[in-house]
């Protein structure tokens, strides 16, 4: 594929196999080469170029599949000509037994017809070698042929005998036919075999002997081929062997190409590698807009048409909105924030994407990002951040199919295509995305060192204790402060609305774009607290740490998220001034000059205390800890308050939970 369709020169492929690489301008830890990405142009018979993109992918199968289809989507969302979906195809190439046995595959066709993600037709082609490395048909899937998944969305599937080219050419004409005709997905399922094993070490007459026997025995595709076309007259046998000797001289000459060529010694010190420092890090840019601008895009999202049945309820809803940023009240919450963050960035004409499961009127109903008219009759729906100007960028909200793997995967793809648009995929509960947990293992935190493939998208995962039990309280933030390293994304638990606008409106105008997770509140969604004023949004700016102002404590308590809001209370409850809380609402890249200068600034400080709601295995707290030690003054002690080492994220009992709360609240403050 590389040399054959990217044009890749076959002396890099084998220069990459005798390890001839510029160590000096490899980025990261680069990956093995059967799993990067290249890009390369096809020039057609008649002289017609088409771009061509693969993409890198890991050895997970079938995990890159919603990746092209994002990829793909957001190319088509961006292209300025006629008919988008016909001059923009995927192409998605798989293994028989991970057809058949990967999850994602189904995740994925179900996607193809859908508003949010359908990308015109995919062309499935499966390199179909009967056996899964080890593993024959029989013990690897339920169904007679490995592409039966694809009758779940009533696919055209066509069976090709993988000896026979000029039969595999004109199944592929009639699939872009059917594909470019009906916009649908289409199956080719390439009958094959696979001659030497799994790998270049692999033994398969170990455990397929019968199969073995026969494809040694078995003539290759090359030579059934040039029989038949020797047969046909069309060529001699002088004339074929003509064409393979020519053939292997231009192979040996590339490899003594690549085998000469100059490579550079590992210089570097690759086992101490040190974390970038907050004052090495590119500047925080400007978040701030206008009074003037802030209010006018709060009336006009919080306006309807007066021909549009809108809810009653809802109508009072956004009149009491706009009320309060036309009178600077702190009243604007979480949704609200959001709502005036994208709208700004839409005057700016940046286009913004948000998908997931509920998010058009979000999980807590704190969105309405579409309104739905009362009459069913009419099926009216009425998107306000899309009637802001005329010369305004787009605003896509998509509810999700109920997919984690896919559904992120897409967005994923759909954000490394197009980096400067704004694109957020939501879970309905943080936890959720464990179902998506190899797309964030393999792409989202290392896609960049591995692949130097980037990516914007972020993940708002809904976390926070209120007593909803151990699948409704965490998003597993220790997972990803682990996967954390060389600045290759970003981690976040904010504390206010205006936060929460800031850093959106950071996302895109940020030069470095890195992939976001973000802990998004459920209580504080319509915690009386919780709120800002227009000022803050207009004049504000995004903090990675946010100090407390009380200069003489000597305890200080560091917290992030709800639990802010929690300790406030029982300070105030218990009358407790003395101790000062503030608050980390960035925990990687991590702040450690904001914090070192606050902790240098309080001079009778004796005490840091790390207060979280998680568990001790879970949360922020080893991540934090070693940090924290690196910056705290002399003869400061460090301590933790918060829950004991658990199993399971939380208890599934409101009244364990409460004790448990209260305890950890009481042990933070009073120590």
């Amino acid at each position: 594929i590389l040399v054959n369709i990217m044009n890749k020169p076959y002396h890099r492929v084998f220069a990459e196999f005798e390890g001839n690489i510029d160590i000096q301008t490899t980025q990261g830890s680069g990956d093995v080469k059967y799993h990067l990405g290249a890009s390369g142009t096809h020039e057609t018979k008649s002289g017609n170029k088409i771009d061509i993109e693969l993409l890198p992918n890991p050895s997970h199968l079938e995990a890159v599949n919603p990746v092209v289809e994002g990829a793909a989507r957001a190319h088509q969302d961006r292209y300025d000509g006629e008919l988008p979906e016909e001059k923009i195809i995927p192409v998605l190439m798989h293994g028989d037994a991970a057809f058949a046995g990967q999850g994602v595959v189904a995740e994925t066709l179900n996607m193809s017809q859908l508003d949010g993600y359908r990308t015109g037709g995919t062309i499935h082609i499966i390199i179909n070698n009967q056996i899964g490395f080890t593993t024959l048909p029989g013990d690897g899937r339920s169904t007679e042929y490995a592409s039966d998944l694809a009758k779940m969305i009533l696919a055209p599937i066509f069976h090709v005998n993988g000896d026979s080219p000029e039969a595999a050419v004109h199944a592929v004409k009639m699939a872009m036919a059917y594909r470019q005709q009906f916009k649908k997905d289409v199956i080719i399922d390439l009958i094959c075999y696979r001659k030497h094993g799994h790998n270049e070490g692999d033994e398969p007459a170990f455990t397929q002997p019968g199969m073995y026997k026969e494809i040694k025995e078995h003539l290759s595709v090359r030579d059934i081929y040039t029989e038949w076309l020797v047969k046909k007259g069309e060529f001699t046998e002088a004339e074929t062997k003509e064409i393979f000797d020519e053939f292997d001289q231009l192979l040996n000459a590339a490899f003594e190409d690549a085998k000469n060529a100059p490579t550079s010694d590992v210089t570097e010190d690759l086992f101490h590698r040190k974390e970038t420092k907050q004052s090495n890090r590119k500047a925080i840019p400007d978040t701030s807009v206008s009074v003037d601008r802030v209010k006018d895009i709060a009336t006009k999202i919080n306006t309807v048409p007066m021909d549009f049945d809108a809810n009653p309820k809802l109508l009072r809803q956004l009149a009491k909105r706009n009320e309060a940023v036309q009178k600077n009240e702190k009243k604007i919450d979480w949704g609200f924030a959001e709502a005036l963050a994208i709208g700004s960035l839409l005057t700016d004409g940046y286009p913004v994407r948000l998908t997931g499961q509920d998010v058009e009127r979000g999980t807590f109903s704190h969105r309405h990002a579409i309104l739905h008219g009362t009459d069913t009759d009419l099926g009216q729906h009425y998107i306000p951040l899309n009637t802001l100007s005329e010369d305004q960028a787009g605003f896509y909200p998509h509810n999700s199919l109920l997919s984690e793997f896919a559904a992120l995967g897409f967005e994923f793809g759909y954000s490394a295509a197009n980096l400067d648009q704004l694109v957020i995929w939501e879970a309905q509960f943080g936890d959720f995305a464990n179902g998506a947990q190899i797309i964030i293992d393999q792409f989202i935190s290392a896609s960049e060192a591995k692949w130097g493939q980037r990516s914007a998208v972020i993940m708002n995962l809904p976390h926070g204790y209120e007593g909803q039990g151990p699948e409704h309280s965490s998003a597993r933030l220790e997972r990803f402060l682990q996967l954390c390293a060389e600045d290759n994304m970003q981690v976040m638990n904010l504390t206010t609305p205006a936060q929460y606008f800031h850093m959106l409106r950071k996302q895109v105008l940020q030069e470095d774009k890195k992939p976001l997770i973000l802990m998004t509140p459920k209580s504080l969604l319509r915690h009386p607290m919780a709120t800002s004023n227009t000022e803050d949004l207009a004049s504000g700016r995004f903090m990675p740490f946010i100090s407390d102002n009380k200069n003489d404590a000597k305890r200080l308590v560091i917290c992030s998220g709800k639990v802010y809001y929690d300790l406030v209370n029982f300070a105030n409850e218990h009358n407790i001034q003395d101790v000062a809380i503030a608050r980390l609402e960035q925990f990687y890249p991590f702040p450690d000059q904001d914090i070192a200068d606050y902790l240098n600034s309080l001079p009778n400080l004796v005490q840091v205390v790390w207060c979280q709601e998680e568990p001790k295995n879970m949360g922020a707290w080893t991540f934090v800890a070693p940090r924290f030690m690196e910056v705290l003054p002399n003869g400061v002690k460090f301590t933790y308050s918060g829950r004991a080492a658990s199993a399971s994220p939380a208890t599934g009992q409101k009244r364990i939970h409460d004790a448990e709360q209260a305890k950890l609240l009481e042990a933070a403050l009073k120590g």
